[in-house]
């Protein structure tokens, strides 16, 4: 059954592959304990991702490069017996198709004795093996990005959850990757036709638009970056250096208030030309490091600084409590972390702009209005406990955001390293009316990947 097995050229067919696969994964099971031992689960594992979920644990155990090696060298063997190239075992769910697949194709060739009937066979079960693998393929994808949406809904249960409207940039984005679906279908329609012509101009224009939607989706992460909604140490509202927690600041004599998102000068929020004024006598704070003193400059002509109510005076460049001590290394972070906030331009929200205009905090999915620096639910003040919490509690909803469309992003940009070839391809005359089928096969993953935008748009609209 096993003969030449070290070779890499030799054949297996589906019955040894099945039984290779399930030696592997039983002795990588008991070796690594996934999670809880069970040679089921390993299995499963496997079959989602095969030699690629041992990875992470490589570097703890060294004897998993094995693993991965057997796992690889029994898929170049299937995809030699399917006449596929081995490269397509890298795609996930694969071992899903080796094992279903039919095409001994080393038996096929003695049995066949008309070299055109052959040739026809032949292709035919590498057609079906490739287009199998795009759909498993797709599958897996599927159900990963069910995964996410699921774990987002389920992540808001009683949390408080942020909600604002999609940048501009992704909606030109979704009409980008539209519009190249539309030009990939016509280079199909031209290859069938024999219009090689008109095959390189819809190929070019489906690459095109293609890096289109990729550039505006990065946009569209700028803008939200702009906003105030960050991929990772994201929070809903500020608790690090709050201001009036430990510092206030008196400007021109009066001290500066805040109203939700903004801050107050005598009644009315700060102008640009006062904002960029306190911006920029903040900025001398941000880069503060410890162990090591900061001079303080064009102290006291406008703005003043005060620590826990009590005005802080400027000896020797270095600002001093009212007993003439320095401020301590950990008032200096406090003020740091103020610094940062005012450079930003938040004040108690992540988020730029209004609560209830510009974005929307909920929790066990009602709305909250803010008063008075306070959060209010259904008209009352929450408990010291919830007001904390929601203090402390991170951007979930931010971070699912950026993760479920940052990851559709990553599919984007590898399927537009397949375009580029195709696009090499239509100009050197590889594809024409007889032989194109990577050509649809890239297709269907493109429109695949298009429609799953589509789906994700129009979660993120209606539940984000």
């Amino acid at each position: 059954m096993f003969k030449n097995f070290l070779s890499f050229k030799s054949r297996i067919g589906r019955k040894e592959y099945l039984i290779s696969f399930l030696l592997i994964s039983l002795v990588s099971s008991l070796l690594n304990g996934y999670p809880d031992g069970s040679i089921i689960t390993n299995l499963a594992i496997s079959i989602g991702a095969e030699k690629f979920t041992l990875l992470y644990s490589v570097f703890s155990n060294y004897f998993n490069v094995i693993f991965i090696l057997l796992y690889f060298l029994i898929g170049t063997k299937r995809c030699n017996d399917l006449g596929i190239h081995f490269l397509w075992q890298l795609i996930p769910g694969s071992a899903i198709v080796f094992v279903f697949s039919k095409g001994k194709l080393h038996n096929q060739i003695s049995l066949q004795k008309n070299e055109n009937t052959f040739n026809q066979i032949e292709a035919s079960v590498e057609e079906k093996a490739k287009k199998n693998l795009v759909y498993v393929s797709i599958f897996s994808i599927i159900m990963l990005f069910a995964g996410f949406t699921s774990a987002y809904i389920v992540s808001m249960g009683d949390s408080f959850w942020l909600k604002y409207p999609l940048p501009t940039s992704f909606w030109i984005s979704t009409a980008f990757i539209l519009l190249s679906s539309i030009f990939l279908q016509l280079s199909i329609m031209a290859v069938k036709k024999g219009a090689i012509g008109q095959l390189k101009l819809h190929i070019s224009l489906t690459l095109l638009t293609g890096f289109a939607f990729a550039y505006f989706q990065f946009e569209g992460y700028k803008d939200l970056t702009k906003m105030g909604a960050h991929a990772v140490n994201n929070h809903i509202i500020v608790t690090d250096g709050r201001y009036g927690d430990y510092y206030e600041v008196k400007y021109k004599g009066v001290f500066l208030e805040v109203d939700g998102n903004h801050y107050v000068y005598a009644g009315k929020s700060l102008n640009v030309q006062q904002m960029k004024a306190y911006q920029d006598f903040m900025g001398q704070f941000v880069n503060l490091k410890q162990n090591t003193s900061f001079n303080v400059t064009n102290y006291g002509n406008s703005f003043v600084l005060y620590y826990n109510s009590q005005p802080l005076g400027l000896i020797n460049g270095k600002l001093c409590k009212p007993d003439g001590s320095e401020i301590q290394y950990v008032d200096q972070l406090r003020l740091r972390d103020l610094a940062i906030n005012v450079r930003d331009g938040r004040v108690d929200f992540f988020n730029k702009g209004e609560l209830g205009k510009d974005f929307q905090i909920y929790f066990k999915g009602k709305a909250l209005t803010y008063q008075e620096r306070s959060l209010y639910f259904e008209g009352k003040r929450l408990s010291k406990y919830l007001q904390i919490k929601a203090m402390e509690t991170a951007d979930s909803a931010t971070s699912y955001f950026y993760i479920i469309t940052f990851l559709h992003l990553l599919h984007i940009l590898g399927t537009l390293i397949y375009l580029i070839k195709m696009v090499i391809g239509s100009f050197s005359g590889r594809f024409n009316k007889e032989e194109h089928l990577s050509l649809r096969l890239g297709a269907i993953f493109w429109h695949f990947l298009g429609l799953l935008w589509v789906y994700l748009l129009l979660f993120l609209i209606f539940i984000h």
